[in-house]
């Protein structure tokens, strides 16, 4: 058996798996298969030799690829490498009644009016049973970004509100106390409201280096609450996906989103993302 051989046998054992998922993402079992389909050949041209876990890895890449589809929705289906295919790539009218029985017309619909993020997040933990920091690497945030997306997905699904009014008016309180201490440099009132074990995540596109930062710790994001405190001064409340958070504009199109988790009346984890493309699919409400 030649390498190609032993690799396009390795996918077929995931094929079904991987059909399942960009299935349930897509909701079309032609895209599904386009989605397995540019699987393969991203497996064909990287090979296994490095990958510890390919049944992983693989639901990492397709997620990838219908995330993208879903933002595009622009099929596509190229040759494989090498002439070596893995079998079974048109959709007959069979296979495509089995995956919609399988997962609901009745889900689908609801599926299908979630944002792209979201659908994915919750397809990959709800129905899939995915590690919130695989999740992450698939949609390229954090894990407690992608954890906010499958759950923000999950009360739509279950046609609930986002969060309860008297949970809203306490995380609005302690985040409020947050930026007017932050505005009036106040340690003492800043170290009152954070967890001891808080943590700050910022994207890439929120640093001046140009790279993701994570730090933890009261004392430590104290200081750096303070140094950056022009910026709590500009900043707007609202609702981020459905919790009370902030939002920094200029020209009126918010370029920097922060979001808090709120436990016990205690700060406990601030993510803040300037990413374009993920601010966008974020679901801001300013509040008055």
């Amino acid at each position: 058996m030649t390498g190609n051989d032993w690799l396009a046998d390795s996918f077929e054992q995931h094929r079904a798996h991987l059909r399942a998922v960009a299935y349930r993402m897509l909701g079309s079992a032609a895209e599904a298969e386009d989605a397995v389909q540019e699987t393969w050949l991203r497996l064909s041209r990287t090979g296994a030799d490095s990958v510890a876990n390919l049944g992983g890895w693989l639901t990492t890449v397709v997620g990838r690829v219908c995330l993208d589809m879903l933002r595009s929705r622009t099929a596509r289906r190229e040759e494989p490498l090498d002439g070596h295919a893995p079998a079974d790539t048109v959709v007959t009218p069979e296979q495509e009644a089995l995956l919609a029985d399988s997962v609901g017309l009745a889900l689908l619909v609801v599926l299908d009016k979630l944002a792209p993020a979201e659908r994915v997040a919750f397809v990959l933990h709800d129905l899939f049973d995915l590690p919130f920091d695989q999740i992450a690497t698939v949609m390229g945030r954090t894990p407690n970004a992608a954890r906010l997306l499958a759950s923000r997905a999950r009360r739509r699904v279950r046609g609930e509100p986002s969060v309860p009014a008297a949970d809203l008016a306490r995380q609005r309180a302690v985040v409020t106390a947050f930026f007017n201490a932050s505005r009036a440099g106040d340690f003492d009132a800043l170290l009152a409201v954070l967890d001891p074990d808080v943590t700050v995540r910022a994207d890439a596109a929120a640093t001046p280096v140009g790279r993701p930062m994570a730090i933890q710790g009261a004392d430590t994001v104290v200081r750096y609450a303070l140094a950056y405190a022009t910026i709590a001064g500009d900043a707007q409340p609202a609702l981020v996906d459905g919790a009370v958070g902030a939002v920094v504009a200029s020209a009126k199109q918010p370029f920097a989103v922060m979001t808090f988790t709120v436990v016990a009346d205690r700060i406990t984890v601030i993510e803040i993302q300037a990413d374009p493309e993920h601010v966008r699919e974020l679901d801001l409400a300013l509040l008055t």
